[in-house]
């Protein structure tokens, strides 16, 4: 990727609306050029912008779940885990021989349906899910926040304005009009203005309001999902880290810094911290479990995983 498409990256992870006309003021190039560069990546499904919410801020919680099946059955099993609503992003991990995803259900639920029905499935031969306690880095957060030819002046150019008060700590009661306007921002966070209105049955001033209010209580944020080959990162990996509790806040910090992380997580469980790296071969892997992986305080054990394919995306939605 050159310097636009990698800027119009940087840019539209800070803020996924952000006008192209104001992108390529900044990149110094036409507005034609970065919206033609924009809707080829999204037609190779390559890139895309998509609305999230964090779980903690609608009363949901994040579960990480391993589930080893029956040779042959992880493709299978893992479109149907795609398919569900509740997975944030499914992986084929360890030669095929476990499926790794992120699952998301209600807090005051005892479990999910996905939980609930994993253990009974014939393929399924173990099952271990871990809540995530606290993330380091992902959410609104992402790889590219740590890649891209963008200045410090730059980044700043592109924040969105605030529309209002932050709320509470308490989540947001969605109504029915939030979740149809998730829904649609789920799908192409840049949908317009008049098509949310559409779907919402709202006016396009109410829409904008709204929009802008649920990003201030940080129940929205704008995420670019990407496939990471288009920045030439084509090994990844699960690694599940066993670490002293006193030293687990200071590895966590520390992971967020590292360039090759794109989520990290305390969870419960044997491995109290999940991290997912992306590198660009299996020799750039090697470098950093044995360097900057291996400098992390009270780390007392690493189970690496290789991601053989990714069946859902979307890395960063916890």
């Amino acid at each position: 990727m050159d310097r636009v498409e990698l800027g119009l990256l940087q840019a539209l992870q800070i803020y996924g609306r952000v006008p192209f006309s104001q992108v390529a003021e900044v990149l110094g190039v036409s507005d034609q050029t970065v919206a033609r560069r924009y809707q080829a990546l999204r037609a190779s499904g390559d890139v895309r912008v998509v609305g999230q919410t964090p779980p903690h801020a609608v009363g949901e919680e994040a579960w990480l779940v391993r589930v080893a099946c029956s040779p042959g059955a992880a493709d299978g099993l893992a479109r149907a885990l795609a398919n569900r609503p509740e997975t944030s992003w499914v992986h084929i991990a360890s030669g095929g021989a476990e499926i790794v995803c992120m699952v998301r259900t209600p807090a005051e639920a005892a479990t999910s349906s996905v939980l609930a029905r994993l253990p009974r499935t014939p393929p399924v031969t173990h099952v271990s899910a871990h809540c995530v306690v606290h993330v380091f880095f992902g959410g609104p957060t992402s790889l590219l926040t740590k890649a891209g030819p963008l200045t410090a002046a730059q980044v700043e150019q592109f924040r969105p304005p605030d529309a209002g008060p932050a709320a509470g700590d308490e989540p947001v009661e969605l109504t029915d009009g939030d979740r149809a306007l998730l829904a649609e921002l789920g799908h192409d966070g840049r949908t317009g203005f008049r098509e949310l209105a559409t779907a919402t049955g709202w006016s396009q001033t109410t829409v904008r309001r709204r929009l802008g209010e649920l990003r201030d209580w940080g129940a929205l944020y704008f995420d670019v999902d990407f496939a990471p080959s288009v920045l030439g990162l084509r090994t990844a990996a699960s690694l599940w880290l066993s670490v002293a509790p006193r030293h687990l806040e200071a590895a966590g910090a520390a992971l967020a810094g590292h360039a090759e992380v794109c989520f990290a997580a305390a969870t419960t469980g044997p491995a109290n911290l999940y991290v997912s790296v992306l590198c660009r071969h299996p020799r750039a892997l090697y470098a950093y479990l044995t360097g900057p992986l291996a400098a992390l305080p009270g780390v007392s054990g690493v189970e690496t995983a290789p991601v053989m394919r990714t069946v859902k995306r979307t890395e960063t939605a916890a």
